[in-house]
Parts: C-alpha cells; structure tokens; sequence
C-alpha cells in the first residue's frame, strides 16, 4: 500500500517545514527506506562529535538525536492512536522542558544513535501493520485536527528536518 503524501488541512501549518524537508518521493514507505541511510551514517559519527554546538546555546549533536528520537515516539504514539481510532485528545509537549531532563549530554553519542534507530525500528512496524481505514483516520493532536497519514509523513518529515540541521549547521 502506498501512503501518499497529506494534503493542507491534514495537519496543522507549523508542520509544514517538516513535509518540505522532505525528497520529492511521494510514497512514505520509500521515503522512509532512504533514510536508513542516514542512520546508518550517524552510526559512523566520533564520539567527540556528541558535545559539538554550532553556536552558544544551540543543542548538542547528542541533544539533537535525541530530540529526533523523543519527538519520533511522539508522532508514533499519535499515528497509534488515531490510527486505532481513539477520539481522545492529545496534549502537545514541550521539547525545551524535555531536553532539560533527558540526559543526553551524559550518554555516548553511539547510544543515542542506538536509541533512534531503535525508535525508527518500532515506527517502520506500526506504518508496515496500518491499512487504508487507520491511513485515513484523523484525531486532535496539540489542539490541532491531524490525520494518520500526516503523522507518517510527519516521522519522515522530522526526521528530515534535523538531519539536514545536523548536515549544514553542525558539519556531521
């Protein structure tokens, strides 16, 4: 099955950032087949690259992969449910307050990378299992109306996003 991308309206505009970072590939499941590529590039970073900021006050590499992998199970948490068509709201979260309490500066950057591979590993699964009726559900996320098919687009989107930060900005 192929999940094309969401259409204006299936998500709410402060994501679309995310969906322009994006290749112009427009079946998520291939989309997100090029990004082991990635994954496995970050693999491959020196550990002496986990503390590196682009600028003060700028988060780590390590905070960096981390908050991919955090706000990774977020959508994935969100395309479940709405997916299992559970109507309850979903509240939003705060990455700045998350990352005060995450520890990732403390931890290798191999572990981190671990982390989201894993987390990337547990998304591909969930994507893999949804038929067409989960794709076209939509629910509330963060007070904002958004489909199933948005929050796929939205894990590669992230995804995307960061890893281009990470490329331009921090040099990995």
């Amino acid at each position: 099955m192929t999940i094309g991308r969401p259409q204006p309206g299936d998500y709410a505009p402060f994501y679309q950032p995310y969906l322009d970072a994006t290749a112009p590939i427009d079946d998520a499941h291939e989309l997100l087949a090029t990004q082991s590529d990635v994954l496995a590039y970050m693999a491959t970073w020196p550990e002496d690259k986990a503390a590196h900021r682009y600028a003060e006050g700028k988060w780590s590499v390590a905070q960096v992969v981390g908050h991919m992998a955090d706000t990774e199970r977020v959508f994935a948490y969100r395309l479940l449910r709405i997916a299992r068509a559970d109507s309850t709201p979903l509240s939003g979260f705060d990455e700045n307050a998350w990352q005060l309490e995450a520890g990732f500066e403390s931890r290798t950057l191999a572990s981190v990378v671990a982390e989201l591979r894993a987390v990337r590993m547990a998304s591909l699964a969930l994507i893999r299992s949804l038929d067409e009726a989960a794709i076209d559900r939509e629910g509330l996320a963060n007070g904002k109306r958004v489909t199933a098919r948005a929050l796929v687009w939205l894990v590669a989107g992230h995804f995307a996003h960061h890893a281009g930060i990470l490329r331009d900005r921090y040099g990995v």
